[in-house]
């Protein structure tokens, strides 16, 4: 299947990667970051402008530095490892669960988890979530052989990927792996086998996990001092939890419609995880508790974002995925999953104004004919079912997703480098750097224009100049005369017209 994987893989995970600048406020700001790192050789503190800035620790920073140091250019050299390391992951998942399950499980499950809504949008973009989810899920899968068998062969590598993981987001993927403790203790071994020496093996992966993810905060802390303590562990970790003051504040039921969006167009297949008598197997408690774990871990943190739901989708892939396989009849499930591919060219058009403003802020979509074209891969998807080609199904709904990706990159993402990207702002105000300074602005739009710029501008209040770059309420920047910066006297009258999009 290898010739179906390639193209698959390029359509869903590099066509057009650059094809939109950075978008949000954290993708400019932590490529950045990353760049400094690259250009001044420090790779200890994270630097913004110069600034120190502890939000986060340093793996996305060094995979994105990494391809500025190999020349991939502002937007491919933050993006690109990303979407490599994703496709990394999904080779990964296919092995483990084709080692510990079967070959057509391992199948479903990469296809399921490959296409899913959220995956596919984070594969996009540099932030830290794919990262955190690829490294934190390699560890956790690993443990399946210790649960199943006690297996130790693979606890070593185990503790080694925890340690990328903290490295990735710090000491989320500790409390997210608080179900390994009761497997990994409760698990039995073998009737008739000898104990397995796993106490030396966990003590190597124990190593593994300090030898990897200690040296930084060590090396962080002895040369930021209490700064580095304050603010990476109790602003970026506690007050996340306790406080609101990160203004990320959503009821506690947030996470249940997220996380069923976050798995489209495979959201159905979410139900069959509710089947009686499918967690004889305590592999399955496993996944189930990682998963159950997770959602009532984020939902009690007072800040909350779509991205957390991440971590929780390779285990829930993956129990859909053995549901699906050992499903007797799942013509209907499959052909819902396949009509739900609508929601590519129904979210085409609100996508842009939803990153700039805000999914509230997005047009209402209108019917178009292109909404119908999932139904004929629903009666595909149906008709190969009754044949009893339901791997072939499932590849066909895959197939439908990846032609929603390109539809979704064709349509919407020139209105998003307009709308949700500092870059088309950036190619307006290059020819007159010197003469600009910024005005009232979102941050968004501020750390994406200094990111393009590779210089923070100044800000108007502290040193006026000839132009500004202004911004209305609920609107997009635009360059100006400045009202209160020097005048050219032999111009005078100079007017620039609004940047619009």
């Amino acid at each position: 299947m290898v010739w179906l994987v390639v193209p698959l893989a390029y359509v869903l995970y590099f066509y057009r990667l650059g094809a939109v600048g950075l978008v949000g406020p954290d993708e400019p700001r932590y490529a950045s970051i990353a760049r400094a790192m690259a250009q001044s050789g420090d790779w200890i503190t994270p630097r913004l402008w110069g600034q120190p800035w502890f939000e986060k620790p340093p793996l996305l920073y060094w995979m994105s530095a990494a391809g500025f140091r190999l020349g991939w250019g502002p937007e491919l050299g933050p993006r690109l490892p990303v979407a490599v390391l994703a496709v990394g992951f999904l080779i990964f998942f296919w092995w483990i669960v084709r080692r510990e399950f079967s070959g057509r499980a391992a199948w479903f499950a990469v296809l399921i988890l490959g296409t899913c809504g959220e995956w596919l949008g984070y594969c996009q973009v540099a932030v830290t979530d794919v990262p955190l989810t690829a490294t934190f899920s390699a560890a956790m899968l690993l443990l399946l052989p210790w649960i199943a068998r006690r297996e130790t062969r693979y606890l070593p590598a185990a503790g080694a990927l925890m340690g990328l993981a903290v490295l990735a987001k710090g000491l989320v993927p500790l409390a997210l792996a608080a179900p390994v403790i009761p497997f990994l203790w409760f698990s039995q071994k073998p009737a008739g086998r000898p104990a397995a020496p796993w106490k030396g093996r966990l003590t190597v992966g124990l190593i593994l996990f300090l030898s990897i993810a200690a040296p930084w905060y060590v090396a962080c802390y002895l040369r930021n001092g209490s700064a580095f303590l304050n603010d990476f562990f109790w602003k970026q970790h506690f007050e996340r939890v306790v406080s609101g003051s990160l203004m990320h504040g959503q009821p506690w039921w947030f996470y249940l419609p997220v996380y069923a969006a976050a798995f489209l167009p495979w959201s159905p297949l979410l139900l069959l995880l509710a089947r009686r008598g499918a967690y004889r197997d305590p592999r399955r408690m496993f996944l189930l508790a990682w998963v159950l774990f997770g959602l009532v871990f984020f939902s009690v943190a007072l800040n909350k974002l779509p991205g957390y739901m991440l971590p929780l989708l390779p285990p829930a892939a993956l129990l859909a995925a053995l549901a699906l396989d050992e499903a007797p009849h799942a013509g209907a499930w499959l052909a819902v999953s396949a009509a739900l591919l609508a929601a590519f060219p129904i979210a085409a058009p609100m996508l842009p104004a939803a990153l700039a403003a805000g999914l509230s802020k997005a047009p209402h979509p209108t019917f178009h004919l292109v909404w119908l074209v999932p139904g004929v891969v629903a009666a595909a998807a149906w008709i190969l079912e009754r044949r009893g080609r339901r791997l072939a199904a499932v590849w066909a709904i895959a197939a439908g997703a990846a032609a929603g990706m390109v539809y979704v990159k064709q349509t919407a993402l020139p209105q998003v480098d307009g709308l949700a990207s500092a870059r088309s702002l950036w190619r307006e105000v290059a020819p007159r750097a010197g003469e600009t300074c910024l005005d009232q602005m979102d941050r968004a739009w501020r750390y994406g224009l200094n990111y393009y710029s590779a210089n923070s501008l100044p800000e108007c209040a502290a040193q006026p100049r000839r132009f500004s770059v202004r911004q209305s309420p609920g609107g997009p920047p635009y360059v100006a005369p400045s009202e209160n910066g020097p005048v050219d006297p032999v111009s005078p009258s100079v007017v620039i017209s609004p940047f619009r999009y």
